[in-house]
């Protein structure tokens, strides 16, 4: 088995995108896949919490037996993952992986853009007690007005990698960089795009044990062309969701029009919101494109009621406006099903299964930077990074 292919069956996605179907496929991969210790199972006949204890015994086993080896001097690692879009472009995202101060967001030198639950960052934080370890990083955005980081970045990429692998269609390249002052931390504000729980477990975890005070980030320079946000379309599934009653309404606030027969979809929506607020409603008979009417009022939506910088979010905006009118259509329970594919999302109206399809423009990163600098969270699913960050090419204990 080449190296490669030895370092694919070692990898996993970030915890929160693995379902049990997929810990299963992985754990089957390789008995030290990450995924053993990341989503940890309790020994047989022991209870639940019990699983925790099990990821550091094994672990400690993996460090004993020279499966996972420390660096004998500091290091920091650039990454660099080549993927192809929905749309068939080829992107290649390069950042490097290091330590980040867990100090919370009083500071502001960190700056998240989402809520989080209490459930996710309980697990989160139990697993760090018992494995002492950044089983994972979290991916943070540099705004590098300056270009160092990523100079220093493509001046990495452009030698050999000192290890590759491919996880979910994704390559991998990795190299180790003995000399860590060739990456000098970007200056803060720093932007979180993955990883919300993982630095607010970190940061707790930060405060019972104030030596434990960094966590192992991917950061990514904002100016990298594989920097890239999808969009997450809305696909409603519920009786009673017909659209015409509700064109009327939304006339209120939009320009409505049916998309051209033989128009690209998603390219027709870019075109749309280059300028102005848009998106593609469609149910099993039509595709329509709502334009947002210059100066129309939104601040009195109480939905709405947020900072300046969320009120500007298309997300925001045809959640509310769009949305939730259909949901709130019927009285029978509706189910939201959030895709990234817009072929996906219009496949799924047209076999009938679904009463209406939603579909919407990316989120920009700049207006990631403008709703974390003003204090602010975005409504759920408003962004998506693409790829996910791999666990497993590198950890880091915390002691």
């Amino acid at each position: 088995m080449s190296p490669a292919a030895q370092l694919s069956r070692l990898i996993a996605p970030p915890y929160d995108v693995i379902d049990p179907a997929d810990r299963a496929r992985l754990a089957a991969l390789d008995d030290h896949n990450i995924v053993h210790i990341m989503l940890p199972e309790a020994p047989a006949g022991a209870a639940s919490e019990e699983r925790y204890a099990a990821a550091a015994r094994r672990l400690a086993e993996w460090r004993a037996a020279g499966i996972l080896v420390r660096d004998a001097e500091p290091a920091v690692y650039v990454l660099a993952q080549d993927f192809v879009l929905p749309g068939g472009e080829r992107r290649s995202r390069c950042g490097v992986f290091a330590a980040v101060a867990a100090e919370g967001y009083g500071p502001r030198r960190v700056r998240p853009h989402e809520h989080t639950h209490a459930g996710p960052k309980a697990d989160r934080l139990a697993l760090l007690r018992a494995t002492q370890t950044n089983i994972e990083c979290i991916l943070l955005i540099a705004p590098d007005r300056d270009r160092a980081l990523a100079n220093a970045i493509s001046a990495t990429v452009r030698g050999v990698p000192d290890a590759s692998a491919e996880l979910g269609g994704v390559g991998i390249r990795l190299w180790a960089v003995r000399d860590p002052s060739r990456f000098p931390l970007p200056p803060s504000p720093l932007y979180i795009a993955d990883g919300h729980h993982r630095y607010e477990t970190a940061s707790a975890y930060a405060e019972e044990h104030p030596a434990a005070d960094r966590i192992l980030s991917l950061i990514v320079p904002a100016g990298d062309p594989g920097l890239v946000i999808l969009p997450t379309h809305r696909v409603i599934f519920g009786a009673g969701r017909a659209l015409d009653p509700l064109l009327a309404r939304w006339r209120q606030w939009f320009d409505i029009a049916a998309v051209p027969d033989g128009e690209d979809p998603v390219r027709h929506l870019a075109s749309l919101g280059r300028t102005r607020t848009a998106c593609l409603v469609a149910d099993a008979t039509r595709l329509l494109a709502l334009l947002l009417r210059p100066g129309a009022v939104l601040d009195r939506l109480p939905t709405l009621a947020h900072s300046e910088a969320v009120r500007e979010l298309d997300v925001a905006r045809i959640e509310s406006l769009v949305v939730k009118e259909i949901l709130g259509a019927s009285s029978s329970t509706p189910i939201v099903r959030y895709v990234s594919d817009a072929r996906d999302a219009l496949e799924a109206v047209r076999r009938g299964g679904a009463a209406a399809a939603v579909l919407l423009n990316p989120t920009r990163i700049e207006q990631v930077f403008a709703v974390a600098d003003a204090g602010d969270v975005m409504p759920p699913k408003s962004t998506f990074f693409v790829p996910k960050v791999p666990s497993g090419l590198v950890v880091r204990p915390v002691t």
